[in-house]
């Protein structure tokens, strides 16, 4: 294990700072740390706990401008989503302290009086809920206070330690988390971050943690659930995915032009629910084209410290042949590059905004994740040639339908095994909602209800007084 990572900036490819890796045996004892204090957490008021977040909260409010610096100078996310992201999260928060009482609270599903007849005391059956224990965070660069934020929020909240594993991309950012988190009140032995790469990931999957949750790709994930199934824990996925849209013949076109090239490049494309096929009915193909090639044409590509940049540089090296790859196998095979498919003359690790039509589910870019700024727009004839495309992948996380008709559009989105279904809009989250995936995109759920519950496990008790 190397004994130190290298944070580089995407944008210039300057090294940033070099951090200290933890090991095996410093793993094991962080987690050594956290096995001791959790029952004592656990055992704190639900109230301080929520007072501890909501002083979280009030500090990413303060200090979004420096956070944001920082996650863009390791991500090269352009500065005003790197902001929007850190000034998104207070709402999450305050959905999970608004419903923490409510989740926590004991649960009495049955209750019978007492009877005149001997031995027939009154009886309760009441559900209680405890927390997992120690759980490890794995999480992901591209979103690390969204995607980190619904776990580690609720399993705080919920009585847990957590074991926090920031990306090797976005380790700055963790450690900055894992301060703020600190000052708030949160004690060290309960957050407590795990530095390094894959190989840090695996020494803390040896240790007797309570529950793994991950975000990040399949491949990796599904590495994680193999093995995490001799422990028989609590084991939560979030994915990939190659999610879909389809634009009815009734749709309004410059909404869904609009609509749908945002959600194909927003964050460079790097979002696990990112749009990565377009399929278009032939009835409105021409005018939906011109209205997004317009709209792609106006996005501004450049410094990400620059609040005008709408498109800065990819956030890891490698995935620029990956990119590149997928462009070139569409073009052997009959695609259409109507712009972009290559590196622009720069330095840093950027990616044209590419658009490609006339592809079909031959090439890769409509069956593998992109996870980057490119897209693959199709023409379709009809719903049921749309719905079956859309149907033509592993994955299940999102998929979106374009047009006036409610009724149509439910009708094709329930066909769909996805996690979330948008009509008339698309990559879009919200806290009193499930996040899930389906297939190749995971297991589990964060956000809502769901994603609190999720960090307890139910206890029945039959109480019985005579």
């Amino acid at each position: 294990m190397a004994d130190v990572l290298s944070v580089i900036n995407p944008a210039t490819e300057a090294l940033i700072q070099e951090v200290p890796v933890d090991d095996g045996a410093a793993v094991a004892q962080k987690f050594k740390q956290a096995k001791q204090v959790q029952p004592g957490w656990a055992a704190s008021s639900p109230a301080d706990r929520i007072k501890s977040v909501l002083r979280f909260r009030e500090l990413l409010i303060e200090r979004a401008d420096s956070l944001a610096a920082l996650l863009t100078s390791e991500t090269g996310k352009p500065i005003t989503q790197a902001r929007s992201e850190i000034l998104a999260v207070p709402a999450r928060i305050d959905f999970f302290v608004e419903n923490a009482a409510q989740v926590l609270a004991p649960d009495r599903v049955y209750y019978e009086p007492a009877s005149a007849l001997p031995g027939m005391g009154m009886l309760e059956e009441v559900i209680g809920y405890d927390p997992l224990g120690v759980v490890a965070n794995i999480s992901a660069w591209n979103y690390p206070y969204f995607v980190g934020g619904n776990v580690f929020i609720p399993a705080l909240l919920m009585g847990n330690a957590v074991l926090y594993k920031p990306s090797e991309f976005a380790t700055l950012t963790g450690g900055a988390i894992a301060s703020l988190l600190h000052e708030s009140g949160i004690p060290k032995d309960i957050f407590i971050p795990v530095i390094g790469s894959g190989l840090t990931g695996a020494a803390l999957l040896e240790q007797p943690i309570d529950g793994i949750f991950f975000t990040g790709s399949y491949a990796t994930g599904q590495k994680i659930a193999v093995a995490a199934a001799p422990k028989l824990i609590r084991t939560q996925l979030e994915l990939g995915g190659k999610d879909p849209a389809y634009v009815c013949p009734d749709a309004d076109v410059a909404v869904a032009a609009a609509g749908l090239a945002d959600g194909a490049f927003y964050n460079n494309g790097q979002s696990c629910c990112a749009i990565e096929r377009i399929y278009v009915h032939t009835d409105v193909y021409d005018e939906f084209l011109a209205a997004f090639m317009e709209t792609v044409r106006g996005f501004t590509l450049g410094d990400p410290t620059d609040a005008a940049t709408y498109l800065g540089p990819v956030s890891r090296k490698p995935q620029l042949d990956v990119l590149a790859n997928q462009v070139a196998d569409a073009v052997a095979k009959g695609a259409t590059l109507l712009c972009g498919g290559e590196r622009p003359d720069r330095p840093g690790w950027y990616f044209a905004p590419t658009v490609l039509t006339e592809v079909n589910h031959t090439m890769t870019v409509m069956q593998e994740e992109s996870f980057g700024p490119v897209i693959g727009i199709q023409r379709v004839a009809s719903d049921e040639e749309a719905t079956k495309l859309m149907q033509d992948t592993p994955y299940g996380l999102t998929a979106a339908v374009y047009g006036t008709d409610r009724d149509r559009a439910v009708a094709i989105l329930g066909q769909l095994k996805t996690g979330s279904a948008y009509w008339n809009c698309c990559d879009r989250v919200s806290p009193r909602l499930p996040w899930s995936g389906r297939g190749h995109s995971g297991l589990g759920a964060t956000l809502s209800l769901a994603g609190m519950y999720t960090f307890l496990q139910p206890r029945a008790w039959h109480l019985r007084r005579f």
